[in-house]
């Protein structure tokens, strides 16, 4: 069976940047499922695994825009530090759930200074182009709770 929309594909993966440092790996772990045209895992990696099949190896490389997207300055804000009520000590490298208009979403605090604390939305990895070393190890199709529930259930996938 070949990737394609509706199965449940896994694989292991080492993810570097363009300098060659590994950002993540799973290796010692159990292989990535996930449910294929469900928007699971980036758009430049789903679509360089469309048509391969258990045992396919390759190599992806996959431009910041298709992975995590660019970086957004108008993500980068400073706030007063009486926006965090009840955080008695605030540090670089905090993370806060915010209610922005595109919903719920993460900053990370990236500075402190004095009684100004500067929170960045974008995703760490939002204008690194990533670099993908992948081996195909399973594809099945989805079942009809995957698909009603957009993602893979089970070892690799989600666990309900």
């Amino acid at each position: 069976m070949n990737i394609s929309n509706n199965c449940v594909a896994s694989f292991h993966y080492t993810l570097t940047d363009s300098t060659g440092k590994v950002l993540d790996s799973s290796e010692g772990q159990e292989p990535l499922s996930y449910l294929h045209g469900a928007g699971n895992i980036i758009p430049g990696l789903e679509k360089a695994l469309v048509g391969k099949a258990v045992g396919d190896k390759l190599n992806v490389s996959v431009a910041a825009a298709e992975a995590y997207g660019e970086r957004d300055d108008a993500m980068v804000q400073q706030l007063d530090s009486s926006m965090f009520s009840g955080i008695d000590q605030i540090e670089v490298g905090m993370e806060f759930h915010a209610e922005t208009e595109h919903g719920l979403q993460v900053v990370t605090v990236t500075g402190v200074e004095g009684d100004q604390v500067t929170i960045d939305g974008n995703h760490p990895l939002a204008g690194v182009d990533l670099n993908f070393d992948v081996e195909v190890t399973d594809v099945r199709a989805a079942t009809e709770d995957e698909i009603a529930h957009g993602h893979a259930h089970g070892a690799g996938g989600h666990h309900h």
